[in-house]
């Protein structure tokens, strides 16, 4: 991780510590500071739906420099015929639309201005990357 590239991006997109937060082996960034990387560096996003089913979607994100993806299938944790936690799904939340929405645009936001190549990931992309409750 270039901490010295980092805190550059950090101070040009204005982030704050409410922005960002550190989670086990990833810096993390809000919804909130992906909103402000977006408006301070005119990132315009357009979306296809690759695959909509009622449980699990994939919408490509898109600009004119870059293209990636977000996909949300609602599951969670369930119980095999062994007994053993096997995740079935990437998000407990039924709006799988949105969730993938949200992830493809923080993805292609991260990606387009440099922090996705410094190991910095959006809270939107894992259920697991939420901020730990204080």
């Amino acid at each position: 991780m270039n901490k010295a590239k980092i805190t550059e991006l950090y101070k040009k997109y204005e982030l704050t510590a409410d922005d960002v937060f550190k989670h086990k082996h990833y810096l993390i960034i809000t919804r909130s500071g992906i909103e402000k990387i977006m408006a301070l560096g005119k990132i315009e996003v357009g979306y296809e739906v690759i695959r909509c089913e009622p449980d699990f979607v994939v919408i490509k994100a898109f600009n004119g420099k870059l293209e990636t993806f977000g996909s949300a299938k609602h599951g969670g944790k369930i119980q095999n015929d062994k007994g053993k936690w096997v995740e079935v799904g990437n998000t407990t939340s039924w709006y799988v639309t949105e969730v993938a929405e949200k992830r493809a645009m923080a993805r292609l936001v991260l990606k387009q201005v440099g922090f996705y190549q410094l190991g910095v990931f959006s809270e939107d992309e894992s259920e697991d990357f939420k901020r730990p409750k204080q």
